[in-house]
């Protein structure tokens, strides 16, 4: 059900057509990657934070990258929370492995991280274990409604990696 509310939302711009459907899984980036027949940095995993007054929050980053949780404190004011898969489908309708900002069951807001704006386009997923489609930065942007672009990642291409003291977030959305 989750796709067809991916689909629907699409419909506003007379994309749902283009929402590509597999016989194999695309729940995580790997996955998503050998079967779209990309490279895993161009896959935009959605991953899903609690903010203030528990509000639930979306950040859409490159499959390569990994959240900061310096960068996370500077930019939001507070420590990065992940939601819990049940709590991911609850508030998204979307399970681990099909999370993405379209066609969510409640308001949200969506952040775009700056890792993926090295990528002409990139594959979302939507909604399902087996779905993608491809986008352009500006078009996620647009049909997501995101609020900003953000930088609270590392770990991507261009960026210095290296090992640092900060503690990393268990990411249960790629």
């Amino acid at each position: 059900m989750s796709i067809e509310s991916v689909k629907a939302h699409f419909r506003r711009w007379n994309r749902e057509n283009d929402v590509l459907e597999f016989a194999t899984s695309s729940a995580t980036v790997e996955q998503a990657a050998e079967t779209i027949g990309v490279i895993p940095a161009r896959i935009a995993k959605t991953l899903a934070f609690r903010g203030e007054a528990d509000q639930p929050f979306l950040i859409v980053a490159a499959g390569d990258a990994k959240v900061d949780n310096k960068k996370f404190r500077h930019t939001f004011g507070f420590k990065a929370r992940m939601l819990t898969p049940d709590e991911v489908l609850e508030h998204t309708g979307h399970v681990i492995g099909g999370v993405c900002p379209f066609g969510l069951k409640k308001a949200m807001d969506v952040y775009l991280d700056v890792s993926l704006k090295r990528f002409a386009t990139l594959y979302p997923a939507c909604g399902s274990t087996n779905s993608a489609i491809e986008l352009t930065c500006e078009e996620i942007f647009l049909y997501s409604a995101a609020k900003d672009w953000v930088d609270v990642c590392k770990g991507w291409e261009g960026e210095e990696s290296g090992a640092d003291e900060r503690e990393s977030v268990t990411q249960h959305v790629e």
